[in-house]
């Protein structure tokens, strides 16, 4: 039977989670082998977020995360702190306020109205021109200039729907997906397409701006790679077809 922490427990947890550094420092200390695997889902995602270029349900629910659909594979999602998605949309604001842009008060209601209301990752245009007509009289000019801010994206199979999306993601999304193809390639091309983890996690990709820590995440959280434990460590193997 699973032992139901005690009082001193859950506090101790709290201060460890309290204290956990979002730093480089902690970042390069921190092993893949030492962190595949986490207790607490908030802690992986500031560890991952630490390892994350500058640039589940409950946690979604209190509005401590959005989820967002990527196009870069059928499955792919990204996982964003809501801070983090609040402070992009203000980067958005002030640009387009130094383009002299008109009807920047979309971006306050979508803000106020659609993000804290509508959770899931894609919205029915017509709940969002009613989500946002709580903020004002809402104008096909105002849907144009969310979707030109990189706010929201038509869905190709149905333009009535769009998807939720990250400002300026473009260059990380074609990283994501170039590194994902060296990173294969690279073990395709060793002996029995495998390579042991600690000398694999210290490489640089040529093509991808993110850390290899991250595609490694990546892949073995898709399937194409996984690890095995032998005598001297961890071993990364591409995936039976």
């Amino acid at each position: 039977m699973e032992a139901i922490p005690g009082p001193s427990t859950a506090r101790k947890r709290r201060r460890d989670e309290e204290n956990v550094p979002e730093s480089e420092d902690y970042d390069e200390a921190l092993s893949l082998e030492q962190s595949l695997t986490f207790s607490d889902t908030l802690v992986a995602l500031r560890i991952m977020r630490a390892q994350f270029p500058q640039i589940e349900k409950s946690l979604r629910r209190d509005k401590v995360l959005r989820i967002f659909k990527l196009n870069t594979g059928q499955d792919d999602h990204a996982i964003m702190f809501m801070d983090d998605y609040l402070n992009q949309i203000e980067r958005v604001i002030k640009r387009m306020a130094a383009k002299k842009q008109d009807e920047l008060a979309v971006f306050e209601w979508f803000k106020t109205h659609v993000i804290t209301s509508k959770l899931e990752p894609s919205i029915e245009h017509q709940e969002l021109c009613s989500l946002l007509s709580f903020g004002g009289n809402v104008k096909d000019e105002h849907i144009s200039l969310l979707i030109n801010a990189g706010l929201l994206t038509r869905q190709l199979i149905d333009p009535n729907m769009y998807w939720f999306a990250i400002p300026n993601i473009g260059s990380l999304l074609k990283g994501l997906s170039q590194g994902r193809k060296e990173l294969l390639s690279f073990l395709n091309r060793r002996r029995y397409r495998e390579m042991m983890l600690a000398p694999l996690e210290k490489k640089r990709l040529r093509l991808s701006p993110l850390d290899m820590r991250f595609h490694l995440r990546d892949l073995i959280g898709s399937g194409h790679v996984k690890t095995v434990h032998t005598p001297t460590g961890l071993v990364v193997r591409v995936s039976k077809d």
